[in-house]
Parts: structure tokens; C-alpha cells; sequence
């Protein structure tokens, strides 16, 4: 697949990889990966991802599985809720500047427990209330179309996606790569039970 080799790749056709190895996943019928010796030892040279990865730290959201990829092929970025910081956002420019990826997917997921509990509100201890924080624009604005039950959960998703995507537009390096057309940003959505991702 060559997928360890990203200068060759524009960030068109490595949507076209995370989409194919989607398939791959949905149907059981996955590719073989070299993890010898030999795979390894090429990646200590260096790593040339062809996509990043901003997913949700959920067990059951692994984007290597979810898209069928192998070592070296994605960065990924994972915090609950798939929210970022500056930290998060730097880990993403230095994909983007430095390790030259051409894609970056920001990608949430459905029955999202970071969201469901920002939407229910409620004690959120230590740390855990600042990923609230974060999430709550996109709460409030799912809420503002008079959603409810498992539809403003959703929803709320589907805003969090947006506004992560937003916040990584801010970014200068981002956006001046955007500009240039050397990368391709977008959201998506993973189902965890068909194991299908909907991209944007």
C-alpha cells in the first residue's frame, strides 16, 4: 500500500486509505500488517504517518482498528470527547509542519460518555471539569434546537466535531497549511456498532 511513504500521498487519497481500511474493519476482511522486526526497525529511521488522528480516548474507538492501518501510518491524538488543548493542537501542528501529514481527521464517536455527561450535568471532580467546560458550547448550541434524549446527545456530538474542527483552523500553522492546500481537514463520526466512520 505504500502507506508508510505519505510525500507521495495528497490528503485526498489518504481519505481514500482511512476509507478503504474502514471498509476492511466493517466487513472483518482485514489487510495483513508487517509488525516484524524488520517494520520496526525501518520506523526508528523515522515516521511518516499519512493521516492524524484526533479521536476520543473511549477503549472502544481505537483508530489504528477502525481504520485498518498499520505502525507508522497514523498520529493520533486522543482525549475524552475528542476535545483539544494547546497541547493537543500543538501535537497536531508538529504532524502537520514537521512529519509533513496531509490529512488531519478530527473524529467523535456516537454514545460518547464525555458528552452525554456534559449534557446531564451534574458533579464533575478534578480535571474531568475542564474537558466539561470544553464540551459545553457545543452542548448548549445542541440544546438550543430543542433536542432531547438520545437525539441532543447526538447532536451534541455532531457540534463537538464542528467546533474541534474550528478550533484547529485557528491555528497558524494549521491554517496557513490549509491555505496552501497541503493538507485536508475533516470531521467524522465512528458508529460503534456498524464500526462505520461518516466522514463530513
Amino acid at each position: 500500500m505504500g502507506a508508510n511513504n505519505n510525500l507521495s500521498v495528497s490528503g485526498i487519497e489518504a481519505l481514500q486509505k482511512l476509507i478503504d481500511g474502514n471498509k476492511r474493519f466493517m466487513t472483518g476482511k482485514l489487510a495483513l500488517k508487517d509488525t516484524g522486526g524488520t517494520r520496526r526497525g525501518n520506523l526508528v529511521k523515522g515516521q511518516k504517518p499519512f493521516a492524524v488522528i484526533i479521536a476520543c480516548s473511549d477503549s472502544r474507538v481505537p483508530p489504528e482498528l477502525i481504520f485498518d492501518q498499520a505502525l507508522g501510518d497514523l498520529f493520533i491524538v486522543r482525549t475524552a470527547g475528542n476535545v483539544v488543548d494547546p497541547i493537543a493542537v500543538g501535537s497536531v501542528e508538529y504532524a502537520v509542519e514537521h512529519l509533513l501529514a496531509p490529512l488531519v481527521v478530527v473524529m467523535g464517536h456516537d454514545y460518547c460518555g464525555a458528552v452525554k455527561a456534559a449534557v446531564d450535568g451534574g458533579e464533575a471532580p478534578g480535571s474531568i471539569n475542564t474537558i466539561i467546560a470544553k464540551l459545553m458550547p457545543s452542548v448548549e448550541k445542541a440544546k438550543a434546537t430543542g433536542a432531547t434524549g438520545h437525539d441532543l446527545y447526538e447532536l451534541a456530538t455532531d457540534e463537538n466535531i464542528k467546533k474541534t474542527v474550528e478550533e484547529l483552523q485557528e491555528s497558524p500553522i494549521i491554517k496557513h497549511f490549509l491555505e496552501g492546500k497541503k493538507i485536508t481537514l475533516k470531521g467524522a463520526k465512528y458508529f460503534l456498532k456498524t464500526g462505520e466512520v461518516v466522514f463530513d
